[in-house]
């Protein structure tokens, strides 16, 4: 454990024995033997009603569709979840809607605002020294963006990967350093399998006839971006995979998806579970996905 004030992470002090005070809800104090906390910063230990410790995660996107679906899978397994949402009503209303489920925290979160992630990023680094899991889950799809590669309009590609690529690594730096201050954390994409090159580039498969140029492009550039963090962090213990959940039913697609979103969060919570050996993959309910 590192000393943290709310400004983020501060060295390291000397191993102590102190007693914290019990998480919201619960009536008991929790004893910690590691490194003190500095004064006036909140502890990043989360326990559950026998003094377990739990895990840290955030979820982009996480007021609907999949992303919702993903966070109360995260809640019923312990993990204390801040929902991320532009949509500060959305947001809370979704956040209380699964109060039942665990210890959700809405953070208001615009993926394609610098200062939107930093104001998220400082919030979430003033109630933990640090983050097991992030889900970049926030994406859009823009119709104006169906069409060939000579066709759709550069405003509209700029603001598909605004969201889909720029949006992921915007936030994956602004929280790195809450990933850096615990052990084997994850970062988790929500991809696409539209962004398969492989798939795009045959003619047999359907996905190459499918005009959703800017889209699919986007996602195959956040493949490259997972492949690149995983390169760049493995060394340091955390892995990066991006997740294919399927034709899943959501706003995205109009609802025309034939899979639940809590069928695409499962596929979702599968790739948190890939060991650092499987760093940089691309997976799905099969397992791995072709690039």
């Amino acid at each position: 454990m590192r000393q943290v004030s709310a400004g983020g992470v501060a060295k390291a002090g000397p191993p102590v024995t102190q007693e914290l005070p019990a998480p919201r809800g619960h009536g008991r104090r929790i004893k910690y033997s590691g490194r003190p906390m500095m004064e006036g910063a909140t502890p990043a230990l989360y326990a559950d009603r026998m003094g377990n410790i739990t895990k840290t995660a955030l979820v982009t996107g996480g007021n609907k569709g999949i992303g919702l679906a993903v966070v109360r899978q995260l809640a019923a397994q312990g993990y204390t979840t801040w929902l991320g949402s532009r949509d500060e009503a959305r947001g809370q209303a979704a956040a209380s809607a699964l109060a039942e489920a665990g210890d959700v925290r809405f953070v208001a979160l615009d993926v394609t605002d610098d200062a939107s992630v930093a104001a998220a990023a400082a919030q979430i680094g003033a109630q933990t020294s640090s983050l097991d899991l992030l889900v970049n889950n926030a994406g859009i799809y823009l119709a104006a963006g169906d069409g060939q590669p000579s066709a759709v309009q550069f405003d509209t590609l700029r603001a598909t990967y605004d969201v889909n690529v720029f949006g992921p690594l915007r936030v994956t730096r602004a929280f790195l350093p809450l990933l850096r201050a615990t052990s084997n954390a994850r970062i988790v994409m929500v991809g696409s399998g539209l962004g398969s090159l492989a798939l795009q580039s045959d003619p047999s498969n359907g996905f190459s006839r499918w005009p959703a140029f800017a889209y699919s492009s986007s996602k195959t550039a956040l493949n490259a971006l997972t492949v690149g963090l995983a390169n760049e962090l493995r060394g340091e213990g955390i892995a990066v995979t991006v997740v294919n959940p399927g034709f899943v039913a959501t706003d995205l697609n109009g609802n025309t998806g034939t899979l639940t979103t809590d069928e695409g969060a499962r596929m979702v919570m599968r790739a948190v579970q890939v060991p650092l050996s499987g760093s940089g993959s691309f997976v799905n309910d099969d397992g791995t996905f072709p690039w």
